[in-house]
């Protein structure tokens, strides 16, 4: 199945589109940007120059990213979501002349398999999200987010660990932390999950 491009959408040429993807109303992609099999574009949605998407992907309405960002397969990405790529922003160099692309080096946001980033979140660039990780709504990433990590407010910090299915883990009398939708066990150690066999 061929990709499903929305009339009024942006999609430039030189990008690459997975098979079984959909672009909705108004999203713009731009060139060399690859998208992966069976990801969803929502309305409204940019992705810059060269970002890179994994297959089963969800861009939700109106999410900004900016190049060099990469997603791993199966990242949703909510409405407004933000990824920046300019840890000193300016307009003009010092001298007052307007910036070029030489004049600065963008540093991408890079997300793990199934991350989850909720509605107007910010991500600041060069920040990594590990596989599974879920970033709260409105949260404001300021640093690296370790796998299967629950990470709320301004900015962002870690309050409960949450596997695969979203759902926060509970500890059991082991000092095991168990999934309550799945089963799946884990142990936290040096500040990281690791699931257990």
């Amino acid at each position: 199945m061929s990709a499903r491009i929305l009339p009024s959408a942006d999609v430039d040429e030189r990008a690459r589109i997975g098979a079984g993807t959909v672009v909705w109303h108004l999203a713009q992609i731009r060139e060399d940007a690859e998208v992966g099999p069976d990801c969803t574009i929502g309305r409204g949605a940019y992705v810059d120059v060269g970002v890179k998407l994994g297959a089963n992907c969800k861009i939700q309405n109106h999410a900004l990213l900016y190049a060099p960002a990469e997603l791993e397969d199966g990242v949703f990405v909510g409405p407004a979501v933000v990824f920046t790529n300019d840890g000193y922003p300016r307009a003009v160099n010092p001298d007052g002349k307007l910036k070029s692309a030489a004049d600065w080096e963008a540093r991408g946001v890079s997300v793990g398999r199934g991350a989850s980033i909720g509605a107007r979140s910010v991500v600041l660039g060069g920040v990594r999200i590990g596989s599974w990780a879920m970033v709260a709504a409105g949260a404001v990433v300021t640093r690296d987010v370790p796998a299967y990590a629950l990470v709320v407010g301004v900015p962002a910090r870690r309050v409960a660990w949450v596997g695969p299915a979203g759902v926060p883990l509970e500890l059991d009398d082991r000092d095991h932390l168990i999934c309550p939708a799945t089963g799946q066990m884990f142990r936290e150690r040096d500040g990281d999950l690791e699931e257990l066999a």
